[in-house]
This record gives structure tokens, sequence and C-alpha cells, in this order.
């Protein structure tokens, strides 16, 4: 598929194209290429976990050029707020971390001083950047344990203070008791 192509796809789940999702299709597209996986939403479904680093429109635009998704346990999210993916070839151990370079705001309003919006000038730009100005892009390592592979079924602990079901080994231990991560004190939610 072409940049285009991708782009209108991007635009249809997202609900709008922005700056972002032209990063986020670029950024994908890049990786996708430097891991020489060809048919990602294909016959390479299985080989690919993506790790975001931000919620933002980005993200919707890399699930859409990647196939990587939530439910399928092939997207993971990173709370850091950074325009920044990693794309791992599970079957290789290959991983490549791309990050948007803060530099290509500055170089979008140069390229298109002619048009006023900040996110238009970005949205053409960042179409015509070449990859080395707009992205930096290191080879790294991502150590994946059984459990964040795509498909992985794991035994299910019940947590010993609500009751609720546990997977994918994400149970704490605590005064010698299997409890879920919200009964240890890491809740994002108050009971009222």
């Amino acid at each position: 598929m072409t940049l285009d192509d991708y782009l209108r796809e991007a635009e249809v789940a997202h609900g709008h194209l922005c700056a972002g999702q032209v990063l986020g299709v670029r950024m994908a597209m890049l990786g996708l290429q430097k891991l020489g996986i060809e048919d990602p939403r294909g016959k390479d479904r299985k080989r690919l976990v993506t790790f975001v680093e931000i919620d933002r429109c980005a993200t919707d635009a890399i699930g859409v050029v990647t196939g990587c998704r939530l439910g399928k346990r092939a997207l993971k999210f990173r709370d850091w707020g950074k325009m920044a993916a990693t794309f791992v070839d599970v079957s290789t151990g290959k991983a490549i971390r791309i990050a948007a370079k803060e530099s290509s705001k500055k170089l979008a309003r140069e390229m298109h001083p002619e048009l006023e919006s900040k996110n238009q000038q970005q949205m053409l730009a960042y179409r015509e950047m070449p990859e080395d100005d707009l992205f930096a892009s290191q080879w790294v390592k991502v150590e994946l344990p059984a459990e964040e592979f795509p498909g992985y079924k794991g035994e299910r602990i019940v947590c010993a203070e609500c009751g609720e079901g546990i997977n994918f080994r994400r149970e704490v231990q605590r005064d010698g008791r299997l409890v879920c991560r919200a009964c240890a004190g890491e809740r994002y939610y108050e009971s009222l």
C-alpha cells in the first residue's frame, strides 16, 4: 500500500486526518521496511509486536499500518508521552525504535511558510520530508516474556482479596497471598 492509501485508512479509523496521523503512518511504514515485514496485516501478522509511547493520533495510525491491536496483544502501550514506537519482529528478535525528531516542527514551518496553520504545515511537510529529517531510529533489544506474545494462554489466578480473575502473570504477592494490582494498592480508580 502507498502512503496515501494508509492515510485514507487512518483518517477513517481515527475520524480525522492530522499531522500526528501522518507521523504515525510514516513511522510504522519505516519500522516495517527496516524489519523487512511486507504484509503485517496478512501473512506476517503474527511476526510483529509494536510498543507505542503516546496515546495520541499517531498511535491509531500505527495500528492501521501494522495491524497491531491491544486486543490481539500485539500493541503495547507505554505511557511515556513520546512520539515514538518500537517495532519488534518476534520471529527474528530484531527490534527498531523510531522517534519523531523535535526539529521536524521547525523544518515544517520553514518548508511551508505560505500555510498559516501549523497543522497544515506539518501535515504537508511530514509527507514530503526525508526520513532522516523526520525520525531518529535505533536498533534495540526488547525482552518479551512468553506472556507478552500474541495468542499466549497462561494460567489464570484469582485474587485472594477481591476474587477477580487475573491473566498474564499480572498478580502481585502480598503477605504470602496472590492479589491483583488494584488490591495491592496500584488502583487507578477509587471505590465509591
